[in-house]
């Protein structure tokens, strides 16, 4: 999600795409020397609606779902499908609305801040095409302020490192294809290994973003290796902080206290420079997402399958790990998430709808989530649940005063 040949993006000329932020430690932003925003004819774009912004790509709602169709944008190569998840619509007292490069400056937009959320373990597997369908449709229409994306398990062997060092890495360069034609500038950019976090955010916004900071925790091999962890990116938002936490967790059902001491361990070590928010838990606004890898306890192979065939999905969040230790562990206190209306995203057969056939048998579990805690609130207010995709969709309202 074989080798990929791409024309470049031409939205903004032939002029370099530009990264506002890469891992730099801390930056005011200043729309000084970017191209602008150019007036663009906007292909027809018709995936499917999202309503609230958090999304994740890696096994994405299940597709044995009889209220997911399958969208023809959706990757096959993979054996687990992204996790499209919840937009989240942040109103703001002091943003400003502006206009897209495809509205014309009556057109107004609502007050909120809409944050678009995805995350995907991408098994190692080469960049598709087109991820277009990831984004869903309001890609064109600018109503989406911001777009973060969350990988995992990119491919991280030596040779491909080292070309990624050299040049930006393949999935870092289809983002920005797809998303700078619209009026979207990559702001952070931080990777481990194979754990990437990509924050996109409108050009007109730049000047409201403030202190961009990134950090990156190793949890693997005892906190030497990096293929577990988390990766993180601060910033102030219209004077409001807010935190992206991408974190890839160990796995197999056994591994319950070792996901929530890591969990622990990321939200220790990862330490910001200046302002009061210099904690993750310190900031108003923190979404946490990736591959958790929380499991389903209790039920056989046989009996979550059966729940699953049966859209009897209520019968296995009781009995969901990460649901479950809501109730018992103080360090989750406070997160939220949308329900679990779609299928358990993991694992399926590469290239299938199939759940795991392999001499492994999996249990089909929700390992890729998306979170979010808010610090600093008014009382969050429940909007509605949008109709399930090829992802997680659900819809929340938070007002920051």
């Amino acid at each position: 999600m074989s080798s990929i040949s791409r024309p470049r993006p031409t939205a903004l000329g032939n002029k370099k795409i530009t990264r506002v932020c890469e891992t730099s430690p801390d930056i005011d932003l200043i729309p000084v020397c970017l191209p602008g925003p150019q007036s663009i004819s906007v292909p027809a774009y018709s995936p499917t609606e999202l309503t609230f912004p958090p999304q994740s790509p890696r096994s994405p709602h299940s597709p044995h779902s009889p209220h997911s169709p399958r969208s023809p944008h959706s990757p096959q190569s993979y054996s687990g499908q992204p996790y499209l998840s919840p937009s989240a619509n942040m109103t703001f007292a002091d943003s400003k609305p502006c206009t897209s490069p495809t509205q014309s400056p009556a057109a107004t937009e609502p007050p909120e801040f809409r944050v678009h959320i995805v995350t995907w373990n991408v098994g190692s597997a080469v960049a598709p095409d087109d991820i277009a369908s990831l984004f869903g449709p309001n890609v064109s229409d600018g109503s989406v302020d911001m777009f973060v994306i969350g990988l995992q398990e990119v491919n991280s062997m030596i040779n491909k490192r080292l070309k990624d060092a050299l040049f930006s890495d393949h999935w870092s360069e289809l983002c920005m294809d797809t998303l700078s034609p619209f009026g979207y500038v990559l702001v952070a950019s931080q990777r481990m290994q194979g754990v990437l976090l990509l924050v996109f955010s409108r050009f007109c916004h730049l000047p409201f973003l403030r202190g961009i900071q990134t950090q990156t925790t190793r949890t693997g091999l005892g906190g030497y290796w990096g293929n577990k962890g988390g990766v993180s990116a601060r910033m102030t938002v219209f004077g409001h902080t807010v935190c992206f936490l991408n974190c890839h967790l160990p796995a197999h059902m056994r591994n319950l206290e070792q996901r929530m001491e890591d969990f622990e361990s990321i939200l220790q070590q990862q330490q910001f420079e200046g302002g009061s928010a210099t904690g993750v838990l310190d900031h108003d606004v923190i979404f946490w997402f990736g591959d958790l890898n929380f499991r389903i306890e209790d039920y056989d192979i046989h009996v979550v399958k059966c729940a699953i065939d049966s859209n009897k999905l209520p019968l296995l969040w009781e009995r969901d790990q990460l649901n479950m230790a809501k109730n018992t562990e103080s360090i989750l206190d406070g997160f939220m998430e949308g329900l679990l209306k779609f299928p358990p995203t993991y694992k399926f057969d590469v290239g299938t709808n199939t759940y795991d056939t392999s001499a492994k048998k999996r249990k089909p579990a929700w390992t890729d989530r998306i979170l979010w805690r808010l610090r600093r609130t008014g009382s969050p207010v429940p909007t509605h649940n949008a109709a399930l995709q090829r992802g997680l969709t659900s819809g929340s309202e938070a007002r920051l005063k």
